[in-house]
């Protein structure tokens, strides 16, 4: 099967998961023997021309024409029978959805995040979870908030984004199959109007991981690893902590982000180390070496790579209670859940369970959901499956 595989890459200033995500989907279906042509565009190449990129980037964000004649063209050179998107923001627009008309390509959208409903694309607004542009079908509403980027300016072209494409029917008529990355966040999309029998669940995959140290050899310490901003409830982590007191392990914070400096300064005096952003490896090295990893997240995540990685090294994982995430730790077997912005319980939970040797378990637990869920050979079948039923209805239509 030859597959046409889109995607627009984050900047490279704030590394992101899908990144990662693309690239190792496009070996999983090169090692399968499939062939694979690339269509990528990179934020980089309007970030470093300041006003002038970001005016590029806004313009494009609805709607490309140079991107939809470029894949037309690509779609009729290359004859793919799947075209496979990522990420389309903000220089490739959904414009490309448009390109396969009259051709046999099937069209598959993963959908990491909900910014095709929702212009700042976590559901989030003044620090807690919104799901108004869900519940509206309309984003018109992000604009007065100035969601995106606390600005209004900067808000308008997502939402007008969001507005054409209901309007054109680019979800309904155009994409045969979307890929979401829990049932969460299928149900959402599905509230917000996507056709249900057209929306699947994949969850994110962990190549070739290495082993699990032993129990014995972890150190007494927890890790966070992620964006240090607003959405990443970090300060009520650090709060948490703070409260546990000299008993608590140690707790590595590991990424960095715009409130690093104001979580630095309110974790002073505890056991809190702030070890910036980090290579992947040694990333990996520091997670191994730990007993829980904790993510006290305030915003519907899709799905976080990092929990993919922790199951994979046998981690336990203590996150907030909300949106996806209590689809994808099992409270009370490889990992534990607790309220989300709230320090007094998070503390409570871990401490809990950190003091009455509930982690070892846990940690077996953890692995062992990988290699039920998250493995490359399992991710490739689901894969196959969606292609399949892409393809079937493409060719119906």
């Amino acid at each position: 099967m030859k597959v046409l595989l889109v995607h627009n890459f984050y900047g490279s200033s704030a590394p992101s998961g899908e990144n990662s995500v693309v690239l190792a989907e496009q070996d999983l279906l090169r090692k399968n023997g499939h062939e694979v042509v690339a269509y990528t565009r990179h934020s980089d190449g309007i970030r470093n021309q300041g006003l002038r990129g970001m005016i590029r980037g806004a313009f494009a964000t609805a709607w490309n024409p140079f991107a939809r004649k470029d894949l037309g063209e690509l779609i009729r050179r290359e004859q793919p029978e799947v075209m496979h998107v990522h990420n389309t923001f903000p220089l490739v627009s959904p414009s490309i959805f448009h390109a396969a008309m009259g051709s046999n390509t099937a069209m598959v959208f993963t959908l990491h995040n909900y910014r095709i409903f929702c212009p700042c694309a976590i559901l989030m607004r003044d620090g807690a979870a919104c799901t108004e542009c869900i519940e509206n079908k309309s984003a018109f509403g992000s604009i007065r908030y100035g969601c995106y980027r606390d600005s209004r300016l900067a808000t308008l072209p997502l939402a007008l984004s969001v507005a054409l494409h209901r309007k054109l029917g680019t979800w309904s008529n155009k994409v045969d199959a979307f890929i979401t990355l829990t049932e969460f966040q299928r149900g959402m999309v599905v509230r917000a109007g996507l056709p249900a029998e057209q929306v699947f669940v994949k969850p994110n995959f962990y190549p070739d991981p290495p082993s699990p140290q032993t129990w014995e050899a972890r150190e007494n310490q927890a890790v966070f690893i992620g964006r240090l901003s607003l959405e990443k409830g970090v300060k009520y982590l650090v709060q948490a902590w703070k409260r546990w007191g000299a008993a608590a392990p140690r707790l590595d914070i590991i990424g960095d982000g715009p409130d690093r400096a104001a979580l630095e300064n309110e974790a002073k005096g505890s056991n809190i180390r702030f070890l910036g952003q980090q290579p992947f490896d040694k990333v990996q090295e520091q997670l191994s070496r730990s007993r829980m990893l904790i993510l006290p997240s305030v915003c519907y995540e899709g799905f976080p790579m990092v929990i993919r990685e922790a199951f994979a090294l046998g981690v336990p994982v203590a996150a907030s209670r909300i949106g996806s995430l209590p689809h994808i730790v099992d409270d009370g077997k490889n990992g534990v859940l607790f309220d989300p912005g709230n320090a007094d319980d998070l503390v409570a939970v871990v401490k809990r369970n950190w003091t009455d040797g509930m982690l070892e378990p846990m940690s077996k637990a953890a692995r062992a959901k990988f290699d039920k869920e998250y493995t490359a050979g399992e991710n490739y079948k689901m894969l196959m499956g969606i292609y399949e039923k892409a393809l079937a209805r493409r060719r119906a239509a």
